[in-house]
């Protein structure tokens, strides 16, 4: 396990959605071809819960999450704040004071001419925070995240170990008061004396403001231990979510199944009967037919190659699966799913 441990949790089947995004999707031209890195993804992020997004490197997770924030340009779908559209420039503004993100490499995030002091008041600035409440904002987000305003607040980047600077990354985020914290692989750059640090930060403030968080990770364990609900991608889709509990515990889809197995996550049940993830991720350009995952998959049956899967209810509590082993009408009747040209990487 890892060493972030999630002492208290939200009923993931209450409270009211504080984002949600349907139908996203996000695709980049690369020359003759598309790369589907988003495709179809539907997801609700709830009020004070704290949401895994976990799957290999290459997945969509990323991408997932700077377009929830409008940061990359979407082919489709929609994002909504508090049940209302997330569009234009007002839209935006609103939904990036709510949402803050944390990205993955605090070296690239800080800006190495400026001081702590103006790293952290920029964003009051941007969103036309009054003045006179500056001064009390950043020292108040700073001390949140651990470190003393009096020592730090007049030092550059180069002047903070990766872990400081992580925490000061977090105290930029915090300055606006949002709802919700995006945190894109935020401990994966830093050394492991540092990480439990900074999750045991995000986990305090969290119980504490009753922030909702979105832990994008490829460790699996870390997302057992600090998630309310987990969602796991592959190749730009959902495929499996629920709660953490019924994820780990009683994987449906394949590919968590294989997940799963490869990593120490406890309770697990019936690992000792399941294979081991082979072969690479297929390139986004180049999606299979049917089920994307069917080239891999251990239990891939006739209509895997045919038909493409949709997220149905697997247990309770919201727990679902992109998987025709568990929906024979789809994999008797279903509609032949798009595939891909061996020619021109164009969709078919």
């Amino acid at each position: 396990m890892s060493d972030g441990v999630k002492t208290t949790a939200v009923d993931p089947s209450a409270g009211e959605d504080l984002m949600a995004v349907e139908d996203l999707s996000v695709h980049f031209r690369q020359r003759r071809k598309v790369a589907r890195a988003l495709d179809g993804v539907s997801l609700e992020w709830r009020r004070g819960e704290v949401l895994g997004v976990v799957g290999e490197s290459g997945c969509g997770k990323s991408t997932l999450a700077r377009a929830m924030l409008g940061l990359q340009e979407t082919a489709g779908g929609e994002v909504t704040l508090h049940g209302n559209e997330a569009t234009g420039k007002k839209g935006l503004a609103e939904l990036r004071r709510r949402i803050q993100m944390i990205f993955q490499d605090p070296y690239q995030t800080l800006n190495p001419r400026q001081r702590v002091r103006a790293i952290v008041t920029e964003p009051l600035i941007v969103q036309n925070v009054d003045r006179s409440e500056h001064t009390e904002r950043v020292r108040r987000a700073l001390g949140d995240v651990g470190m003393d305003p009096d020592r730090f607040l007049d030092r550059y980047p180069h002047q903070l170990s990766g872990g400081q600077r992580q925490r000061v990354a977090i105290a930029a985020a915090l300055v606006l008061e949002p709802e919700g914290l995006i945190c894109d692989e935020p401990v994966s750059m830093l050394d492991a004396s540092v990480r439990s640090q900074i999750l045991a930060v995000l986990l305090e403030l969290q119980q504490r403001r009753n922030l909702a968080l979105i832990f994008i990770t490829h460790d699996l364990s870390l997302a057992w231990s600090l998630c309310d609900r987990i969602a796991v991608m592959y190749l730009g889709r959902i495929v499996e979510q629920g709660t953490a509990v019924d994820v780990i515990e009683s994987p449906k889809h394949p590919y968590t199944q294989a997940l799963v197995t490869a990593v120490p996550v406890p309770t697990a049940k019936g690992r000792e009967d399941r294979e081991l993830l082979k072969g690479e991720l297929p390139d986004s350009t180049r999606v299979p037919a049917g089920c994307r995952f069917n080239p891999r998959c251990p239990r891939r049956f006739e209509p895997c190659d045919k038909v493409d899967p949709t997220l149905i209810d697997v247990g309770t509590s919201g727990h679902k699966a992109a998987c025709l082993l568990y929906d024979p009408a789809a994999a008797e009747g279903g509609a032949p799913a798009p595939g891909y040209s061996d020619t021109s990487g164009e969709p078919g």
